[in-house]
């Protein structure tokens, strides 16, 4: 096991990080913006290093500064969380050119599953169903028109590189498919710096499901099921469950071994997430892989007892993965919301600001993963989420009983936050019947409700 390692991130993610350091004994650096002096993480970590001023891109997007706070405070491994340099090959390479282990797969597969174009592609010589669509990235829009009549409508325009929901346009008709382009061009090119985009075909009000999956690099392969994750806005998740409701016996079983087969076609090192959209036929249909650990990831962990975290860490320092298919066993049904500082009266504008008081949450079968606390400044330089709380239950109406209870009893002052907005949707009857897709919250499903 490494004796200390950097943690290249922020906000919740860097303190889960240092927790697991702690509990296999290594001495963890933290590393921080000068907007971020005061942050949780930076004050809990063993060692802390300022690498720049606020701006991401000149503090956790610099991957010079991350690199030489690696090698001056004698680490042996960067772990990346996730968003920032998580999924940048480029950064996995440097790291392990300059003789430090990168916590997370190779820089060829991040590459290799990063452009969704050649993702699509491996995934196909995988066995894995992928929807309709493009080759690869469309030249321009006069191609794109070409190929949109062939695909036929509706059908999505999407960044050839990233993820995360950005860079995502539908086109219902023809007449919609200009801007819809233009959108998700424009979009790819502000997240990812890269434009290119390509075609697919839109599935009808899909449920999202993805598949947990660790690898060791050594040939050996494991699922650890599925969550579903549809409840989102714009893309951008909410609210996940594990497992899905939505799931049965056979269909559980179809996309959790294609996910496994797609990871054993790359030899993938460490946790990742495939992600997959599945019709009310349960036909599901590959959308993407993240080649880092989820948001979600501890709604896995609590149904499963795998502390995915640690099993980073000591995959990536060269250990063979000790679990096996069969030790892995599904237990009752976990829930986790995303605590976004942001107004819902608002459209969800964020909501920096200092949490002048602060009451989470406890009690039987609650977690709380944040980096909030009472007196503590949230910057408006970085994404607004401040923390998660999860829920574990015996089965599904005990899980939504027990979030139900630890959001009404969370309270914040001095800044918005989505939890009343969340409170809104675990109350409805979509929600309890489990009968919701992606487009849920823009539909209105979830307002037919009883708040009381």
């Amino acid at each position: 096991m490494f004796r200390k390692v950097l943690i290249a991130n922020r906000g919740e993610i860097a303190v889960r990080v240092i927790q697991a350091c702690r509990d296999l004994g290594v001495i963890s650096v933290a590393v921080y913006s000068q907007a971020d002096k005061n942050a949780l993480h930076a004050q809990i970590a063993d060692e802390a290093v300022c690498i720049g001023p606020a701006p991401a891109k000149d503090s956790y997007l610099n991957m010079e500064n991350i690199i030489s706070a690696a090698i001056a405070t004698g680490c042996q491994a960067i772990h990346p969380g996730f968003g920032f340099l998580s999924e940048n090959a480029e950064f996995a390479s440097m790291v392990e050119e300059n003789g430090l282990a990168f916590i997370g797969p190779k820089a060829e597969t991040i590459w290799k599953m990063g452009d969704k174009s050649e993702a699509k592609r491996t995934a196909i010589a995988a066995g894995v169903p992928v929807a309709l669509g493009t080759d690869g990235a469309v030249a321009d829009f006069d191609e794109a028109k070409r190929e949109a009549d062939r695909i036929g409508y509706p059908i999505m325009c999407k960044a050839a590189a990233g993820g995360g929901g950005k860079g995502i346009r539908v086109a219902f008709t023809a007449g919609d498919l200009k801007n819809a382009y233009d959108a998700a061009s424009s979009e790819a090119q502000a997240n990812f710096g890269d434009s290119r985009v390509y075609l697919e075909r839109y599935v009808h009000n899909p449920r999202h499901i993805e598949v947990q999956i660790l690898g060791d690099g050594q040939g050996n392969v494991i699922h650890l099921f599925e969550r579903e994750c549809s409840i989102q806005r714009r893309h951008q998740k909410l609210i996940e469950e594990a497992p899905s409701g939505f799931a049965d016996d056979d269909f559980r079983q179809r996309i959790c071994t294609a996910a496994a087969n797609l990871a054993r076609a790359v030899n993938y090192r460490g946790a990742g997430t495939v992600e997959f959209l599945a019709d009310e036929q349960k036909n599901f249909y590959f959308c993407e892989m993240n080649t880092r650990i989820q948001v979600e990831h501890p709604v896995t962990e609590q149904v499963t007892g795998v502390d995915l975290v640690c099993q980073q860490l000591k995959i990536a320092s060269g250990e063979k993965l000790s679990l096996k298919q069969e030790d892995i066993k599904l237990r009752g049904h976990a829930i986790e919301c995303r605590i976004n500082a942001e107004d819902p009266n608002r459209n969800f504008a964020p909501c920096p600001g200092t949490i002048e008081a602060m009451h989470l949450a406890g009690g039987p079968g609650v977690r709380i993963d944040t980096a909030a606390y009472q007196g503590y400044t949230i910057p408006p330089y970085y994404d607004s989420m401040i923390g998660k709380m999860i829920v574990y239950g015996a089965d599904r109406n005990q899980a939504i009983a027990r979030m139900k209870r630890a959001l009404a009893e969370t309270l914040f002052e001095g800044i918005q936050t989505t939890t009343d907005y969340q409170m809104h949707i675990l109350s409805s009857e979509a929600f309890a019947t489990g009968n919701f897709h992606t487009n849920s919250i823009a539909n209105g499903d979830f307002d037919n409700k009883d708040d009381e």
